[in-house]
């Protein structure tokens, strides 16, 4: 199976997907749904999440492997630290290998049920996501990404030690790492140079999400711990009533970031889909990104 950086090193402009684990029957059918429709977009690579606190482990492993046996796809796994002891983390990073999954985004991870309560360490765990990247790097032969954090990480003291943080996980051996989401360009653009300050040449993929409803604008909001910029708000607020306007606005301002950031040098765009896959191939088509055969 081919790596995530083989696959976004291919010299030209790319797109990845992010999918949760399914939840029900009703889910899974959706989920495998959007997974076919974007399967013949090629993606760079599509990953699958991690329940808060681990919460939903087996489904993770499942549909990851799942994607492994079943599809072409370049598939990556998200692990998380917390909740779970090194015999633990070994014995998922074992199945990984067994199961030809080669692509693993390795994160601390946020405590189950408050996101942002006190994060505790498992007794026989990892204080840190650079230890697990060091003990996925040490396991075999993977390639291993990690978060970044536009706004900076919440329980970062300012963006300079956030920063740092980064840095330190890359050089523990990450070979790329995911942008959490953002509202402007210049936002993920200033991560971009922060990190290139250090001397790190490491790939930063920005996460971006289409903001089809006002709950997904509320998503957004929770996921990148920032408010709506006025500009966009001047755009959106006035149209929550109008259900298909709001989604062709939500649609205009994230294909315009994506432009931007096209523009910019950035070579890979990582959409977080919730499972849905319409909006993902509007931009990704719109943008020129699905190549001439699909």
């Amino acid at each position: 199976m081919t790596t995530v950086v083989e696959r976004i090193r291919s010299g030209r402009p790319v797109f990845s997907v992010e999918f949760m684990p399914p939840r029900d029957e009703a889910d899974e059918q959706r989920l495998w749904r959007a997974i076919r429709e974007l399967e013949g977009l090629d993606p760079a690579f599509v990953s699958v999440t991690y329940g808060a606190g681990g919460s939903s482990r087996d489904r993770t492993l499942r549909t990851t492997g799942r994607l492994a046996r079943e599809t072409d796809l370049c598939s990556m796994a998200h692990l998380t630290a917390v909740n779970h002891s090194v015999a633990e983390l070994r014995n998922v990073i074992g199945w990984f290998a067994e199961q030809g999954i080669r692509n693993v985004l390795a994160l601390r991870g946020d405590p189950p049920g408050d996101v942002m309560g006190e994060w505790v360490q498992h007794p026989q765990g990892l204080a840190y996501a650079e230890d697990l990247v060091r003990m996925v790097r040490d396991l075999g032969d993977f390639c291993v990404g990690v978060a970044a954090f536009p706004y900076g990480h919440p329980r970062s003291a300012d963006l300079d030690t956030d920063t740092d943080h980064l840095v330190r996980k890359l050089n523990a051996g990450a070979d790329f790492a995911i942008a959490q989401l953002f509202f402007e360009p210049e936002d993920f653009l200033r991560l971009r140079d922060r990190v290139a300050a250090r001397g790190c040449d490491a790939a930063i993929l920005p996460g971006v999400m289409p903001m089809t409803t006002p709950k997904v604008l509320a998503k957004t909001i929770e996921l990148s711990g920032s408010d709506v910029p006025a500009r966009i708000a001047a755009r959106l607020d006035p149209l929550v009533d109008d259900a298909k306007a709001f989604r062709a606005e939500g649609v205009d301002i994230v294909t315009e970031t994506c432009q931007r950031l096209l523009a910019e040098g950035v070579d890979v765009l990582h959409f977080y889909t919730f499972n849905r896959s319409k909006a993902t191939r509007e931009v990704v088509a719109r943008l020129g990104l699905v190549p001439a055969r699909a």
